[in-house]
């Protein structure tokens, strides 16, 4: 399958689950799961510094304003991401080398060059992503240059053609990355084959909700995740190190933003679903339940059934891997 699995560009109300055939939902499902894994082993260093909340506000509102699906949004807090970080990186590598030849003027010149710079880089992104996607309606450059005025930058349309290029270049014109939602509606498609009790297309609405929800708490919600972890011990800086594996493990984000919800619709069916989902990924339910607590407890302060919520075992294992190479 060519490049990763873009949702589909409809409404919510109109969206419809169990069409697509079973070996086309395998191949993906099968595609994706790879991307996930690639992407965990490749986590490390600053991945995730650029989700954090004001950011992804801005971003989510920005969208909403230009009228764009929910799936550009996600994809241009993705893009803004991977850019941002390989930026941050690049001056840090600098920074050493000016380092050793007393260069630190340079150095501060280039990291204010990239903070005056992030808006441009923003709106950059939102535009990248809105090209992405299968909708007729692209955020043209009048749009966001008369934005960006209204914001007090007064940018050229070169300008503004110059930071997306340079964002395409930065990233090898690897843009068309995976996102969280793509894992929820291809997991959700497969339940519907399953016979999950709980309507797909009940689901994926509230699904949506939680999803917007996990990346505005982003830093809480995988913060309590991690002191679950280690039972609650202040993390060492090697535990946190560790577990940004599981801050990129797009696959678990979506079985717990699908196990809260099923929560949300229909507690009496909560078992079935992680059941469901523990055969479709191999994610031990223990690790489904303990995500999925951590959202309804951050989200909607509820409580998930049972008292006792077990470590999530890719957590354990970052952390088990953590505490061996301290030893």
């Amino acid at each position: 399958m060519e490049g990763p699995l873009r949702p589909r560009l409809v409404n919510c109300s109109d969206f419809q689950f169990g069409v697509v055939a079973t070996e086309t939902i395998e191949n993906a499902l099968l595609h994706l799961a790879q991307q996930n894994e690639q992407a965990v082993k490749e986590a490390a260093g600053r991945s995730g510094s650029f989700r954090e909340t004001r950011i992804v506000e801005f971003v989510f509102l920005l969208s909403e304003q230009w009228c764009l699906e929910k799936s550009v949004s996600y994809q241009a807090v993705e893009i803004l991401e991977r850019f941002m970080v390989k930026q941050a990186e690049n001056i840090c590598q600098q920074a050493t080398l000016q380092l050793r030849s007393n260069e630190l003027q340079s150095w501060r010149a280039l990291k204010e060059q990239l903070s005056n710079k992030f808006i441009l880089r923003l709106v950059s992104c939102v535009q990248l992503a809105s090209k992405l996607s299968f909708h007729y309606k692209i955020v043209s450059n009048i749009t966001v240059l008369n934005f960006l005025q209204a914001l007090g930058y007064g940018y050229t349309k070169e300008e503004l053609l110059e930071s997306e290029l340079d964002i395409l270049k930065s990233l090898n014109f690897q843009i068309n990355l995976p996102t969280p939602l793509a894992y929820v509606e291809m997991l959700l498609e497969v339940l519907g084959y399953n016979g999950c009790l709980v309507p797909a297309t009940q689901l994926h609405a509230t699904c949506l909700t939680l999803l917007d929800l996990v990346y505005l708490l982003h830093e809480p919600i995988y913060e309590s995740l991690l002191r679950a972890s280690i039972e609650n011990s202040p993390p060492s800086q090697l535990q946190g190190e560790k577990f940004i594996s599981v801050k990129e493990d797009f696959m678990l984000l979506a079985v717990g933003i699908i196990a809260a919800s099923a929560f949300i619709q229909n507690h009496e069916c909560w078992s079935q679903v992680i059941g469901h989902l523990q055969s479709i990924t191999g994610i031990a339910s223990e690790s489904i339940a303990e995500f999925s607590y951590a959202i309804l407890t951050h989200s909607v302060g509820a409580n998930t059934p049972g008292q006792q919520h077990p470590v999530p075992h890719k957590a354990a294992r970052a952390l088990r891997t953590a505490a061996s190479s301290n030893t």
